[in-house]
């Protein structure tokens, strides 16, 4: 009995507030429609316009922007926009359309990571193609916008002081993908500084393995905004693996594709030695030479018989001193290998006689001033007397 009065009480609630639905919706659209057909009162003494001119208050952005710089431009006028607002817009625009063409145009030394020196060529034709770029820039925006545009400080956005995003694999990123990689960057840097802070508040030196480590950790965070391919671009640039291995190449020309087969066969092996830095136990003692032993090996068969023999001799710093001293003194290339030659059987035997316990300090004395004598009259021998006295200020060791 009680479930069916409430269920009565429930129909007439609803059936009440359905009619109020009906009827106050009907009464307020029929009164609109009257005020919206009700004529106004006739007043002969007034003038009524019939021009009347009823301005557009909702539109969408993408009914005015336009690839078409002019046609932007008259559709930022025609709603209304202050000309000093304009201006704002489409230098703004254009500035961004020049640094995508920056970006993705220029081709800088940094790009050309296989090399163990800049190009100068290419830095030259860099500094070119940007100077004609800027050109471009400066005459697109006099035509939109005429030579007021420079009347206030209208600043082009200049490469910021850190590691370029340009190229054909990282100048096409995103606006949104380089502002990750650049906060993944100072992230990086925020935490190296405190690790180092902390170790000189400590009074202790840098742990190679603790840097290794921070190292891997901002490869990992790079790796979850850039893929594959972009991600080696940037080590390949940027990393202390390519770096090194770019140093110990110096004096070597390499392709691209050379260096990039030798970066990925002894990349992971450069990060797994980092880590092993400073170990004495025999275990890690073994490990590294192991893995030492395989980037050597790696190196020997990317690089072939007579590219590595090459390179083993770059990794002699005797060869490396004759090498800068013939650059330096102008002496032809092909006279390093025996120069050097000379060198090091020179230093070999001033150490032999040094080590003669048999001899006293005069006998040793004479026999390295013979020993030097040789060398000198071999030098102008090989050089010629003026490239040999050029040599001579390069090389001031006795």
């Amino acid at each position: 009995m009680r479930g069916r009065v409430l269920l009565w009480i429930s129909l007439s609630l609803n059936l009440a507030m359905a009619a109020v639905w009906v009827y106050f919706p009907r009464v307020g659209t029929d009164s609109y429609d009257a005020l919206a057909v009700m004529p106004p009162t006739a007043d002969t003494g007034k003038v009524y316009k019939t021009n009347v001119v009823v301005r557009r208050q909702n539109f969408t952005w993408n009914e005015i922007e336009s690839r078409d710089y002019p046609a932007y431009i008259a559709n930022l006028r025609a709603i209304g926009c202050p000309e000093s607002t304009i201006r704002d817009i489409i230098v703004a625009e254009v500035n961004q359309l020049f640094a995508r063409r920056r970006a993705t145009e220029v081709v800088t030394a940094e790009q050309q990571w296989w090399r163990s020196e800049p190009d100068a060529d290419v830095t030259e034709a860099a500094s070119d193609k940007l100077k004609s770029l800027e050109e471009e820039r400066r005459a697109l925006l006099t035509t939109l916008l005429g030579p007021q545009w420079e009347s206030s400080y209208y600043p082009y956005p200049e490469h910021p002081n850190t590691l370029p995003l340009d190229g054909p694999a990282l100048g096409s990123l995103p606006p949104e993908t380089k502002q990750a990689v650049r906060d993944i960057e100072g992230r990086a840097a925020e935490r190296r500084q405190a690790y180092l802070d902390a170790v000189q508040k400590g009074g202790k030196q840098p742990d190679p393995v603790e840097l290794a480590r921070l190292r891997q950790q901002t490869r990992a965070e790079l790796g979850e905004v850039l893929n594959p391919e972009q991600l080696e671009e940037y080590l390949l640039r940027y990393s202390g693996s390519a770096t090194t291995l770019r140093g110990e190449l110096h004096g070597i020309n390499l392709t691209p594709d050379q260096f990039r087969a030798l970066f990925r066969q002894t990349d992971a092996l450069d990060q797994q030695l980092q880590l092993l830095a400073g170990a004495t136990d025999a275990a890690s003692v073994a490990q590294r030479r192991e893995w030492e032993k395989q980037r050597n090996d790696a190196l020997q068969q990317a690089l072939g018989p007579d590219v590595y023999k090459q390179y083993r001799l770059l990794q002699d710093p005797l060869y490396r001193d004759v090498q800068a001293s013939v650059e330096q003194s102008g002496a032809p290339a092909d006279k390093i290998l025996p120069l050097y030659e000379i060198n090091r059987a020179t230093e070999q035997e001033k150490l032999t006689i040094r080590n003669d316990v048999t001899l006293t300090d005069e006998q040793k004395a004479q026999k390295l001033e013979t020993v030097q004598t040789a060398k000198d009259n071999a030098l102008r021998k090989l050089l010629g007397e003026e490239i040999y006295q050029r040599f001579l200020q390069q090389n001031t060791k006795p």
